[in-house]
């Protein structure tokens, strides 16, 4: 027999001024899908895509067909969503005279796929040159600013139906109120997302991302290992396999795409030069969607020992220490216990 104020904490009841669904046990749930209905139609309704080879516009979602909701269950959220979207678009190219349109349509936006895997199919009226080349404008660019955009109303979706849904308890009544009024870190990050598509000064490139609130991270290490051994330490998928030991995939080329840690770690490579330096995109699985930070990686051989220098931009503040602690974790100390980098340099 449990002694007095032990066992389950699922069978001790907690007090509630209002006696409503205690400890959270109980299923509650939203329906979703009005808001979301409304919520698509606006993010994707007007939506444009312009390069120097032309522009195009979302001008009507035709047909949006599906459910959402958000529950809670033991004191955990769960959100579920299921979309069939189809709209319709027009592009032209120079003053814009002739205008082209199509259709695109979105066969799979679910809590199941991540928003790169969903699909974004777009087929255009016409049959000439032109209008092939604005087709495929919508099919690579236009394709991932609709992925941003949907990216964001998962967020909003889990940000507004989250509100109320975990009660609190006799012991929390003050910062639950707090969460209320001034709202987590997490919430702060979401409140602050905002979607962009901007023109660098190549007119050519077109950015598409996310901005939120975000830190450096800068560091210096010494390894006692020729700049080549460290500089192999962070490219061939053998040794990286061993240090963060677990799977690792890895393009080491410009442009190549890795996944380590169980692939809560992904990224591409953006700079090589052998023994010397390596820039990254570099994420968290967990961060939100489309934002990555950019790491880069010096490497200097000196009579003594290597030493690298290390710096990562755009780490969301909500993240900083946790990243920053991750660094030192799973790849500095890592590497030298691994490898004896941290041993006399021969």
């Amino acid at each position: 027999m449990a002694k007095w104020g032990e066992g389950d904490p699922r069978w001790i009841v907690e007090e509630r001024a209002d006696a409503k669904n205690v400890n959270n046990w109980h299923w509650t749930e939203k329906n979703a899908t009005a808001w979301s209905t409304e919520k698509i139609k606006g993010l994707l309704t007007g939506l444009k895509i312009k390069e120097d080879l032309g522009e195009c516009e979302i001008t009507e979602v035709t047909k949006i067909e599906g459910e959402a909701s958000a529950s809670n269950r033991k004191a955990k959220l769960i959100f579920f969503y299921e979309w069939e979207i189809t709209a319709d678009w027009t592009g032209s190219v120079g003053d814009g005279k002739t205008k082209y349109k199509g259709t695109l349509t979105i066969p799979n936006l679910s809590e199941e796929n991540d928003i790169k895997d969903i699909d974004v199919s777009v087929s255009v009226k016409s049959t000439d040159e032109i209008a092939y080349k604005l087709k495929e404008l919508m099919r690579t660019t236009g394709a991932s600013v609709i992925q941003e955009c949907l990216g964001q109303y998962i967020r909003d979706l889990k940000e507004e139906y989250s509100q109320g849904m975990i009660l609190s308890t006799k012991d929390s009544p003050t910062t639950a109120k707090k969460n209320v009024k001034t709202g987590s870190t997490d919430t702060k990050i979401m409140n602050m997302v905002d979607l962009r598509v901007s023109q660098q000064t190549d007119s050519s490139t077109t950015t598409v991302g996310v901005k939120i609130a975000t830190k450096k991270i800068t560091d210096e290490q010494h390894f006692k290992c020729r700049a080549a051994e460290l500089y192999r330490a962070f490219t061939e998928k053998e040794m990286v396999q061993a240090f963060t030991r677990g799977p690792v995939e890895m393009e080491v080329e410009k442009g190549g795409t890795f996944s380590i840690l169980g692939g809560n770690v992904t990224g591409k490579f953006v700079d090589l030069v052998p023994h010397e330096k390596i820039v990254q995109l570099w994420r968290f699985k967990s961060w939100p969607d489309a934002h990555y930070s950019t790491v880069t990686l010096n490497i200097k051989e000196t009579e003594e020992d290597t030493v690298l220098t290390f710096l990562q931009a755009g780490v969301p503040e909500s993240d900083y220490e946790r990243t920053r602690e991750g660094w030192r974790t799973y790849y500095w100390q890592s590497i030298k216990q691994t490898f004896a980098f941290g041993s006399t340099l021969l």
